[in-house]
């Protein structure tokens, strides 16, 4: 399946038509699959190769080496969560991966700080945690622009998100999925989910794997080129739209057996708001074919409930 295709530099052209024009595209791909590809989206290509190599150098190293960055208490909020650890909402069996994760760095003073685990430095690897940060701020930029039209899609003001992304708990999740080394039990790389956040940033992948569900109930391959990057709605942007905007369901199926033995790597931005938004439907797009769907929470309220549901959080 084409993944709809737009072009970020469209919507940052100055020009008042050709915004309008992507800010419909956009919408109505999200409306109707809920995954897009985004064409000249402002990060570096130079950036990316960086990101994936020395992400491959942390995850080849000793698994007693790994282990030292998993950190009690974090919920794997950050830092590494070891093979297994995490499953979809509503399966028990583990996906079949491994993950680092990294956070917002709070640099102006906000009070938010406060809120957020300092991010893990990994030592064995000098340049994985600077080119983190780099990559972090990279798809905040980016994020935070599609976040402007989707505003505007919803006829909200266009900076509607921008304070609330803000310094907002978002995170950078290097994921890798090994080898396959024996008949999996119940699990494919990762069951079918929706992500917990606003939008989700996926720049490209190892290998192919990612399949999306279609409103015909099928599942299709996700395919998008080498200098795009996918975009999917979250739930807490489904809730705030009270389903205008669906959650998409995804999943990573394992490779054919005769590719078993290679690993996949995969890096997506998981968009989050600041924990004190009230993700409350929007007045707007509740009505009579439309009953509110969802009772009002914030966003760290829900965030702690998903993270209970999938095995982060005691």
């Amino acid at each position: 399946m084409s993944i709809p295709v737009v072009d970020l530099s469209k919507f940052l052209s100055g020009d008042a038509d050709i915004k309008s024009s992507f800010v419909q595209n956009l919408g109505n791909a999200f409306e109707e699959v809920g995954f897009v590809a985004v064409t000249n989206h402002g990060i570096n290509e130079a950036l990316i190769s960086d990101l994936y190599k020395y992400v491959q150098q942390f995850f080849a190293l000793p698994a007693s080496e790994k282990k030292k960055y998993e950190i009690a208490g974090l919920a794997g909020q950050r830092g590494y969560t070891s093979f297994g650890k995490e499953h979809a909402k509503g399966s028990d069996a583990p996906d079949l991966k491994e993950f680092f994760q990294f956070g917002q760095t709070v640099t102006d003073g906000d009070s938010v700080k406060s809120e957020y685990p300092d991010n893990v430095v990994v030592a064995e690897v000098p340049l994985f945690t600077p080119t983190l940060l780099n990559a972090y701020k990279a798809f905040e930029k980016s994020g935070t622009a599609l976040l402007q039209a989707i505003a505007l899609y919803l006829n909200l003001p266009e900076n509607y998100f921008d304070n609330h992304v803000h310094n907002g708990n978002s995170i950078l999740r290097a994921i890798h999925y090994p080898p396959i080394l024996a008949e999996p039990k119940s699990a494919i790389r990762a069951e079918q989910h929706e992500d917990i956040n606003l939008i989700t940033l996926l720049v490209g992948a190892s290998a192919g794997g990612l399949q999306i569900l279609t409103k015909q109930n099928e599942w299709v391959d996700a395919i998008s080129l080498p200098e795009q990057i996918v975009v999917n709605v979250g739930d807490m942007l489904q809730r705030l739209t009270n389903n205008k905007l669906k959650s998409t369901t995804h999943r990573v199926i394992n490779p054919p057996r005769e590719m078993w033995h290679t690993s996949r790597f995969s890096i997506p931005f998981f968009l989050h708001p600041k924990s004190e938004m009230n993700l409350a439907c929007l007045e707007s797009c509740i009505n009579n074919s439309h009953p509110k769907a969802y009772a009002d929470a914030t966003a760290g309220e829900y965030l702690d409930e998903r993270l209970r549901e999938i095995g982060l959080k005691k």
